[in-house]
């Protein structure tokens, strides 16, 4: 019976054993990645992530998108799976032919899965592209900035750069805002106006990065002008005395050439090119910016026409060798 009962208690602890190493094993389950690609915007990839085990989503993990471009590997982002087993992430391809696959680097009880390649052939040379979000006070319609006169609205600008560039910087490369097409009496100014691109920078910052390693932002205000309400007083003419002094000579003397001309023909007509010069000198006087300035005062100022109007944000740097330019636009109204 003893030798029956350790016989049986080996044979236990060999089944356990065998189970406790086949229980991790048949634990992971296999998974699926798939990766299509959305329809190119000049430089950016819109693309959709989606993992699943069988037919139900994988909910946990992150996915990494990968591009082979000219013979070199980039890793272009890295996206969190959300509720659905999907992701969506948007990248900046440089010009030239991509192979992008999707990695989905495994999670608890999931297997490791890379999606098939994708090609995608870029012809716009794109360093980096200019996005705008942010926009204070927020509008219903999207890319709008709503204004009266007098009030100021703000956005935010993003730089993302290709990592196919970025890669080949071998100093920090700046990048500086403007914009252009904003209608009279407004203004735009960014803070920072220069932002900077590094070799370490990525196409997206994920949750603890480096700020060295996000895409730079920067913040732009648009000012309008409100109309000018107070009138100012004019200034008192200076100069009187002297203005006589000039005036009344000349008027008598006028009147003597009108005298001696009934004698005198030549004396006529030199009377009346002296009569012309003078009616000439007190019109120009009369009509002299700075006579109706000082008369009058200066005019009010104008508002911010109403309006709706096509902004244009350009961001430029230099290679050495040429300017390199990418925009994008918004709309501004004014009421």
């Amino acid at each position: 019976m003893r030798g029956l009962n350790r016989r049986g208690l080996r044979l236990e602890l060999v089944a356990g054993l065998v189970i406790a190493l086949a229980v991790p094993a048949f634990s992971q389950v296999a998974t699926t990645t798939s990766l299509t690609a959305g329809t190119l915007n000049g430089c950016t990839q819109p693309l959709a992530v989606t993992v699943v085990a069988g037919s139900t989503p994988v909910t946990s993990g992150t996915v990494t998108i990968l591009d082979q471009f000219e013979g070199n590997s980039v890793s272009l982002a890295s996206v969190a799976l959300n509720s659905s087993g999907a992701a969506s992430p948007s990248v900046a391809l440089a010009a030239g032919s991509h192979s992008l696959t999707a990695h989905f680097s495994g999670a608890t009880g999931y297997l490791a899965s890379t999606s098939l390649q994708v090609l995608q052939s870029v012809t716009t040379e794109c360093e980096f592209t200019v996005a705008l979000s942010n926009f204070t006070p927020a509008s219903t319609t999207a890319n709008t900035l709503t204004l009266t006169p007098g009030q100021a609205g703000s956005l935010t600008v993003t730089i993302t750069p290709s990592l196919e560039y970025t890669s080949t910087l071998t100093a920090p490369m700046f990048v500086t805002l403007s914009c252009s097409g904003l209608p009279d009496g407004a203004s735009c100014i960014a803070t920072p106006e220069n932002l900077e691109l590094l070799p370490t920078t990525l196409e997206s910052c994920p949750t603890g990065s480096l700020p060295s390693t996000c895409p730079p932002t920067s913040s732009m205000v648009i000012q309008t002008v409100a109309p000018s309400t107070a009138s100012a007083t004019p200034m008192a003419p200076r100069g009187g005395g002297i203005s006589w002094a000039f005036l009344l000579p000349g008027t008598l003397a006028l009147g003597g050439l009108a005298f001696g001309a009934r004698r005198r023909r030549w004396l006529s007509r030199l009377s009346l090119v002296a009569l012309v010069g003078l009616v000439m000198v007190l019109g120009t006087t009369g009509c002299n910016p700075r006579y109706n300035y000082l008369n009058h005062g200066p005019p009010a100022n104008p508002a911010t026409p109403a309006g709706t109007y096509t902004v244009t944000v350009s961001a430029q740097t230099n290679n050495g060798v040429t300017a390199i330019t990418h925009s994008t636009t918004f709309v501004l109204v004014v009421n």
